[in-house]
């Protein structure tokens, strides 16, 4: 009985993206195949000129998902991305920077891929409409109150996306939905919505373009507002950044330089006392302690590095 729901659920949303603007044709591109290379770069650089409009119109939704995963990353939950084809592979995309970009557990910021990983470089297009996949896949996260689902369609109706958000909240699992299109079934399933509103494709139903774009700028302001705001950020820079090559440790030392004032051969001096630990650095210089007394000031702030400074002064 639940098969023959589900595929009922899968024909309808089907049925019903004739009708999304997000599918319809675009006037000033119905002759996209007559244009001249010029033209068509213009005409794709025109609709594209469009999407920061849309993603600003959606910014209270967008502060309000930054809001939620802060409270649940602070409380030891985790960010999971769930999505299908391209939107899939922007949770991806967007999941798999965070580590190396803040230094974070890879299990803070997670996500779940319809077909599995094999589905970032090849096509599993049929996967999108396979629910049970999809509840099983999140059933292995075990979603909780502390965690957030965040579900990418830019149609708003893709059953593995649409399948895995409902499981969430049915265990209590804070959740939200990324679409291009209002009063869809993924915003209907979610608690809320952030809609970036950004109309037909230059190749019209191809969502890898402005739908794209739009979702990878709103992950973008989601994982960096949120771990700016959890003081993974100093000032705006990466203090907890890798430095697991040269090119890294440079970067690390041009960055103990600029947040601390240092020159470069105290800056240099720090991270190397730091163990090569970026955050731990730029609390000993700051705030003028030895590396056990900086390291201890950041594990009593969870990592917030102008908290640690702060308490670390003598």
């Amino acid at each position: 009985m639940r098969k023959a729901h589900d595929l009922s659920r899968t024909r309808k949303a089907k049925s019903d993206l004739r009708r999304l603007p997000t599918e319809q044709i675009l006037p000033t591109a119905t002759d996209l195949d007559r244009m001249s290379s010029l033209e068509i770069v213009t005409l794709i650089n025109a609709e594209d000129a469009t999407v920061a409009a849309a993603v600003g119109r959606a910014l209270p939704q967008i502060a309000r998902a930054v809001d939620a995963v802060v409270a649940g990353l602070r409380q030891g939950g985790r960010l999971i991305y769930v999505g299908a084809g391209t939107s899939g592979r922007l949770g991806a995309l967007d999941a798999s920077e965070i580590p190396p970009t803040f230094n974070t557990d890879p299990r803070s910021v997670q996500y779940i891929m319809a077909g599995g990983p094999k589905a970032l470089a090849a096509s599993t297009e049929a996967s999108e409409d396979d629910t049970s996949l999809a509840i099983a896949e999140i059933k292995k996260r075990k979603p909780g109150k502390n965690d957030v689902v965040l579900g990418i369609a830019s149609s708003g109706r893709t059953p593995f996306t649409i399948a895995a958000v409902e499981y969430a909240a049915s265990r209590g699992t804070r959740t939200i939905a990324l679409t291009c299109n209002r009063n869809s079934p993924l915003e209907r399933a979610a608690d809320f919505a952030i809609v970036t509103e950004v109309g037909p494709e230059v190749l019209a139903g191809s969502s890898r373009m402005k739908a794209g774009t739009a979702h990878k700028m709103v992950l973008n302001m989601i994982s960096t507002g949120a771990m700016t705001r959890l003081g993974y950020v100093y000032g705006n820079l990466m203090v907890n950044v890798w430095t697991k090559n040269e090119k890294l440790i440079q970067r690390a030392i041009r960055i103990v330089e600029q947040a601390t004032g240092a020159d470069h051969d105290a800056a240099s001096h720090a991270l190397k006392a730091s163990g090569n630990r970026t955050p731990v650095a730029v609390v000993m210089l700051a705030a003028g302690v030895n590396r056990s007394q900086a390291a201890a000031a950041l594990k009593k702030t969870k990592g917030h590095v102008r908290q640690a400074i702060a308490i670390a002064r003598p």
